[in-house]
């Protein structure tokens, strides 16, 4: 579900290219969807509009297509008789149902009762590095600051940094609907229609909507989520979430208090032989992680690690990850992997 999305599109790829086991293959999407094509296999198959009928002899359903479309049809397909691998938050914290990175707690897998949940892209993305040294050096707490890539929210974001990169270099105001012939005049400012303010050559310092206390939904996320995910219930996370004019892949800057001893020697082992990480860690030679290094990779990249000068038994470094993938597409499919 989803099937016309950029996860969904990551998915047919994720599914293709690791030979996921497939005797058929349903696309689903909204109506306004229906009747397009999609490939899979050298096949064009052709989008059905989602319905209460969609998950007929369906063993597994990827839903990538908002909390509202998983909130009425999860159910729907999980009586049916599929598995449903969700990428929405909407049951990411129900205690029934896993939450689930494989490389961190793919037992949890077993736990299932028609319903895995996928993480949050960014604390995917982190977690890739904080967990392989929790478990060396058991991890307290950390402060983070996320830069994520516009592609989290999706295609009408790409447009639209695209639209605004264009109009800066051409010296014009940036248009809202350049296609159609609708744009200002010259002279005149189009308001951009995904973000609150232009994202081209800014950053915007929330991503999500604001809680009571100033934390945004996507910043309580890492917390909360890393508390399920690492059985880490004490897991304490201060974060920022920062949207940057980035196409592809987050990154997520970390400061992690542990309460063992730690040392940059050991840490970089760990970090060195962690499953779907790799470290990139000569910042003399400028090889460190980046969203250009990591995008359309199935691996996160971590580097930069240092001592934190200012936590007791902290280090400080810096993860890189495709969230497309392993902060989604990636990760569903390897839980149906383990199913």
């Amino acid at each position: 579900m989803g099937a016309t999305g950029a996860v969904g599109a990551e998915l047919f790829r994720v599914l293709e290219r690791r030979n996921f086991p497939v005797a058929k293959m349903r696309a689903l999407a909204s109506g306004r969807s229906a009747g397009k094509k999609v490939h899979f296999r050298n096949e064009a198959i052709t989008v059905e509009e989602l319905g209460e009928d969609s998950f007929g002899k369906i063993d597994i359903a990827f839903f990538s297509a908002g909390g509202e479309t998983s909130r009425k049809f999860v159910p729907i397909a999980r009586k049916a008789g599929a598995i449903v691998i969700d990428n929405s938050s909407v049951f990411r914290m129900d205690p029934d149902v896993p939450l689930v990175i494989p490389e961190i707690n793919g037992e949890d897998v077993k736990q299932h009762h028609g319903l895995i949940a996928n993480p949050n892209c960014t604390t995917a993305v982190a977690l890739m590095a904080i967990y392989p040294l929790h478990r060396a050096f058991a991890v307290r707490r950390v402060f983070a600051a996320s830069y994520q890539a516009v592609s989290g929210s999706g295609q009408r974001a790409i447009n639209e940094l695209k639209e605004q990169m264009a109009a800066a270099a051409e010296d014009r105001p940036a248009s809202a609907n350049r296609q159609s012939g609708s744009g200002p005049r010259r002279g005149e400012q189009s308001p951009p229609q995904v973000y609150p303010h232009p994202i081209a050559f800014n950053v915007l310092p929330h991503v999500d909507a604001f809680l009571e206390g100033g934390y945004t939904k996507e910043e309580m996320k890492m917390q909360n989520e890393g508390r399920r995910i690492m059985h880490l219930p004490e897991f304490r996370a201060s974060v920022t979430c920062v949207r940057v004019p980035v196409f592809r892949a987050h990154s997520v800057a970390v400061n992690a208090e542990f309460e063992k001893m730690v040392s940059v020697e050991q840490a970089r082992e760990v970090l060195a032989k962690a499953p779907g990480l790799e470290l990139v860690d000569e910042p003399q030679k400028n090889r460190y992680p980046m969203p250009l290094s990591v995008a359309g990779k199935d691996n996160c990249e971590v580097g930069r690690v240092r001592l934190d000068c200012a936590l007791e038994n902290g280090l400080a470094f810096w993860v890189s990850g495709d969230q497309l993938l392993k902060g989604a597409a990636l990760n569903a499919v390897q839980i149906a992997e383990l199913l």
